[in-house]
C-alpha cells in the first residue's frame, strides 16, 4: 500500500556532493517522521539523519556539519543533501518513514535503498 523509492546515489570523489530523495506514495498518507539510514557490508544498519513533522532534525553525531535532512511535505518527499563525502561514508542508503494510513496505527516502512560510493 505504501511504497518509498530512493534516488540520487552514485559514485562521487572524496570531497563531492551527492542528493539523495525518497518519495512516498500511497493513499491517505500522514508521515509522522522520515529517516535515513546506511548499511556497509556485513554490518548492521545504522541509523544516520531523522527529520519530525514540524522539520526539526537529527543527526548522528560524526556527521553532523556534512549532512543535512531536508523534506518537502506537499510532496511526501525527503531529502539528504551529503556534502564533502568520504570513502568510510560508502553504504546503501535506506529511506525510511513512520506512517499513518487512513487514521490507522502508525507503521515503520522502508525503501529498496541507494548506493553510494566515494573513491579516494
Amino acid at each position: 500500500q505504501v511504497q518509498l523509492v530512493e534516488s540520487g546515489g552514485g559514485l562521487v570523489q572524496a570531497g563531492g556532493t551527492l542528493r539523495l530523495s525518497c518519495v512516498a506514495s500511497g493513499r491517505l498518507l500522514n508521515i509522522i517522521d522520515m529517516g535515513w539510514y546506511r548499511q556497509f557490508p556485513g554490518k548492521e544498519r545504522e541509523w544516520v539523519a531523522l527529520i519530525n513533522r514540524d522539520d526539526r532534525s537529527s543527526y548522528l553525531d560524526s556527521l553532523k556539519g556534512r549532512f543535512i535532512i531536508s523534506r518537502d511535505g506537499a510532496k511526501n518527499t525527503m531529502y539528504l543533501q551529503m556534502n564533502s563525502l568520504k570513502p568510510e561514508d560508502t553504504a546503501v542508503y535506506y529511506c525510511n518513514a513512520r506512517i499513518r494510513i487512513n487514521y490507522g496505527p502508525l507503521f515503520r516502512y522502508w525503501g529498496q535503498g541507494t548506493q553510494v560510493t566515494v573513491s579516494s
